[in-house]
């Protein structure tokens, strides 16, 4: 049996519809619609464009029907943001997206309610600012939210103006802080002392099952029938490329890379130590009871960033150049720390990190090929961190890391990675996330094996990869952690 189905995947930066055919000997992915998401600020508030992503969601399963025969449509996408719905299911707004500054201060406030070890106790879940929990608290006393029936993350929001069935997919769900970490159920006890009405949050899902079937108004637009079933993947796209890496063994960390890098190991249950809290950790919900023990990096992010600024400028960008060029820069002059949540607004980064540099005591970055070696030293850097510290808190070894994602492609990245960690890096799929989407509907229609060691010897299988060796010494990136 071979199942073909379209795997929604929506990223920080962009989103693409891709078909895959899944079968015991066959995983074939196929783009059919690519596009950008670009936040819009309104009256000083940034928000996520939803309708227009939504516009995009239909032109893309309207070109995968027009070439396949699908069997369901999955979708996951970034974490933590939201839309809120009325009690007749319209949306209360556009969702605001979670690098707008109504965030700041409001951790703090939070904390003042819940202290972090408690916080951390329950959820598991790393004190970010824009994590769903400081969004709502930000949001507490707006109209909107007073009025609101229902929260939906944005693929289950999406995914109810295609089958008009509401829910929470829990891998999603475990971005939000406010799920427990144990029992994988929302967090009563947390929604009743931060004043969140616990009837906001949907019933929870899990990948794989059936949310609903097609409805009328969308089927007519895309040319797909009515009825078409719809299942949950696992939505967050983290936990979607984790289950695309093609791993085999359990000693692996992971590095889902793109707009974010999320660094971290893939483990049987949560770590919630007094370490792992000063560390920032996260444990989130991972396929088949697994937990994503991981932290966030800033990313790529920052060369987007870099590369939009030099280009509204009026610079010439090109990236192959940009990244030969930082190549045959010096390795390890400036680094900068690329988890400081200073780096997470938009706007002016170069001149954010050149500001870094200097407040370090580090020479200053100013070309572009030196900023972007800068920030590719500082991503290894970053990873190198993380893989120590998973490493360490969890109390497991890691003797390799994959990359997976868009950095996958950035060989110089990838060996710099290898460079820093001192283990070997396979690099690849590239499309890791859609993949692991695609998977978990095959998976739910019996076309592949039903374990996960057997998906992911399927995408060892039939996928392209490339392994990098360390070189070098593992003391200059001790150094240069020093300077930082």
């Amino acid at each position: 049996m071979t199942a073909t189905v379209a795997a929604v995947d929506l990223g920080a930066s962009g989103g693409r519809v891709v078909v895959g055919e899944a079968g015991r000997d066959l995983l074939a992915v196929h783009e059919v619609h690519r596009f950008a998401n670009v936040p819009v600020t309104v009256l000083g508030r940034l928000h996520t464009n939803i309708l227009g992503l939504y516009a995009e969601v239909l032109a893309g399963l309207r070109a995968a029907g027009r070439a396949h025969d699908l069997a369901s449509i999955g979708i996951d996408s970034w974490g933590v943001d939201f839309g809120l719905l009325d009690s007749g299911g319209e949306l209360l707004g556009n969702p605001v997206h979670y690098r707008d500054r109504r965030t700041e201060g409001v951790l703090e406030r939070v904390l003042a309610t819940v202290p972090a070890d408690e916080l951390y106790a329950i959820t598991g879940t790393q004190l970010l600012p824009f994590n769903t929990l400081c969004q709502l608290v930000a949001a507490g006393d707006s109209p909107q939210l007073a009025c609101a029936a229902r929260l939906l993350l944005l693929p289950d929001l999406l995914g109810f103006w295609l089958s008009g069935q509401t829910g929470a997919e829990v891998t999603n769900a475990s971005t939000t802080q406010l799920l427990d970490a144990r029992t994988r159920t929302w967090s009563a006890d947390l929604t009743r002392r931060l004043g969140i009405r616990l009837e906001l949050l949907p019933p929870l899902r899990q990948p794989g099952d059936l949310v609903g079937g097609l409805l009328a108004g969308p089927a007519a637009e895309t040319g797909l029938p009515c009825g078409l079933p719809l299942r949950v993947a696992a939505s967050h796209d983290t936990a979607s490329a984790v289950v695309g890496t093609p791993a085999d063994r359990d000693s692996f960390a992971f590095i889902s890379c793109g707009t974010w890098s999320l660094v971290g190991m893939e483990l049987p249950a949560p770590v919630l130590s007094a370490a792992s809290l000063q560390a920032n950790f996260t444990n989130e919900a991972g396929l088949d009871g697994t937990t994503r023990f991981l932290r966030n990096v800033m990313g790529l992010w920052l060369l987007q960033e870099s590369v939009r600024d030099w280009t509204s400028s009026g610079q010439e960008v090109s990236l192959e150049v940009l990244l030969a060029s930082a190549g045959r820069e010096p390795p390890l002059r400036f680094v900068v720390d690329a988890s400081d949540p200073a780096f997470t607004a938009p706007g002016e980064m170069p001149a954010r990190i050149a500001a870094a540099c200097r407040a370090s005591g580090q020479p200053v970055p100013v070309t572009q090929a030196e900023i972007t070696r800068c920030i590719l030293d500082s991503l290894a850097l970053g990873h190198r961190r993380a893989v120590l510290d998973a490493q360490r808190l969890s109390g497991r070894a890691a003797d390799v890391v994959h990359i997976v994602g868009g950095g996958a492609r950035d060989a110089l990245l990838c060996q710099l990675t290898s460079d820093a960690c001192g283990l070997p890096v396979i690099a690849g799929p590239a499309e890791a996330t859609a993949i692991g989407n695609i998977l978990v509907q095959a998976r739910a229609l019996g076309a592949i094996a039903a374990e996960l060691p057997g998906m992911r010897a399927l995408v060892r299988a039939t996928q392209p990869l490339r392994r990098y060796e360390p070189q070098g010494s593992a003391r200059v990136w001790e150094d240069a952690d020093a300077r930082i």
